[in-house]
């Protein structure tokens, strides 16, 4: 049985450090959710209260609608996956997978069952009777998840589960991941600070830093409409772009170096002559190497990568920008070479000065419910 997941108002202190504070979530049932922040964010911290192992200084914690604030860890129902896997050395795969099991007493005919269908269902089966040490680590975090699941938990809690796998293996247990969260329809909540990782597994992502979270949303909404430039720059690579807004005859226009675009979508509210900051993801820059108007600039340097090519150069005011563009079967710009750029003005994102607010039009955050006090 799967549950939702209900916080209000949490705070967490370390002495007279506050960490969390005035924290308000919902992760519904049978979602996978994830918490994604850079090293110090909270995210681990806020997992951690959710599994009981720390304690909560304020607020309200429930499954469902049972208040978990004083419910003792192991009663909570919680599968929990570590970043070091935390199997036990001196069992098999097998036993490891049953260890759960057998400390809930179950007969030993339904441990046998479960513990046969996890082993099938992570593919590990013919692995049964190894000891850990002979496992590769994609071995030892299939069998950790097939430990985790045995349980029939109600919510599975993974704490940068694949962060010790090579770049290959982290790939593939993100789709086994998925797929067995998909299957069982368990709710999980994920914590990682991998946003390419967080953008392929989660229904909704939760972007924290300093405590606060800044914007939940889709992976879509978070990398095509970021709520401010902290998740903009955290969610995929982007350039950031001092320019201005500008109302002319009706018209808004975004003065980018040395040229200027219509933008049809800035908010009314906030369609007024302002600096502002451009955020332009790298397929955002449209190279017009032909072209005689558009954003000026040099070729620094040209990364070939197969499918893309990566251009890095500079404007006329010395600002540098990343571009991608699909590679060209004939050749590549030379380093040096003066182009110009269009901009894909339907996709771009413009902030205000401070970064702290999205002036374009269909901006999604979930969170906006908690900070306008309907809870």
């Amino acid at each position: 049985m799967s549950v939702n997941i209900k916080i209000r108002d949490a705070v967490k202190k370390y002495g007279n450090n506050t960490i969390i504070s005035d924290l308000s979530l919902d992760i519904k049932e049978g979602e996978f959710f994830t918490l994604l922040g850079p090293s110090g964010c909270g995210k681990t911290t806020l997992l951690r209260m959710i599994a009981g192992f720390n304690s909560i200084e304020g607020g309200d914690f429930y499954f469902s609608e049972k208040r978990i604030n004083d419910m003792d860890p192991v009663k909570r129902n919680i599968g929990m996956v570590f970043q070091n896997y935390a199997i036990f050395p001196n069992m098999t795969v097998e036993k490891n997978v049953a260890f759960g099991l057998k400390n809930r007493k179950l007969p030993k005919e339904e441990i046998k069952a479960k513990t046969d269908q996890f082993l099938k269902l992570m593919k590990i089966e013919e692995y049964r009777d190894r000891m850990p040490e002979r496992l590769s680590g994609g071995q030892q975090q299939r069998v950790a998840l097939a430990r985790a699941l045995a349980i029939t938990p109600d919510v599975l809690l993974m704490d940068e589960p694949l962060s010790n796998l090579d770049a290959k293996l982290r790939v593939e247990m993100r789709t086994v991941i998925k797929e067995i969260q998909n299957s069982i329809g368990i709710t999980c909540v994920y914590v990682t600070h991998d946003q390419e990782e967080a953008m392929a597994v989660s229904d909704r992502i939760a972007v924290m830093n300093h405590g606060d979270i800044q914007q939940i949303g889709t992976p879509k909404i978070l990398y095509q409409r970021p709520a401010n430039l902290f998740v903009a720059t955290f969610i995929g690579r982007t350039n950031v772009i001092n320019a201005e807004l500008k109302v002319k005859n009706g018209k808004t226009m975004l003065a980018l170096p040395g040229y200027e675009v219509e933008m049809n979508n800035i908010l009314k509210d906030e369609a007024k002559d302002r600096k502002v900051i451009a955020s332009i993801r790298p397929e955002e820059l449209v190279v017009n190497k032909d072209a005689t108007e558009g954003i000026k600039a040099t070729v620094d340097d040209a990364v070939f990568l197969g499918l893309n090519t990566h251009y890095f150069v500079h404007f006329e005011n010395g600002e540098k920008a990343e571009i991608i563009q699909e590679s060209l079967i004939d050749s590549i710009i030379e380093k040096g070479t003066e182009i110009y750029l269009g901009v894909k003005t339907e996709k771009i994102n413009v902030f205000d000065e401070e970064g702290n607010k999205n002036l374009v039009e269909g901006v999604l955050n979930d969170y906006d419910v908690y900070r306008n006090g309907d809870k």
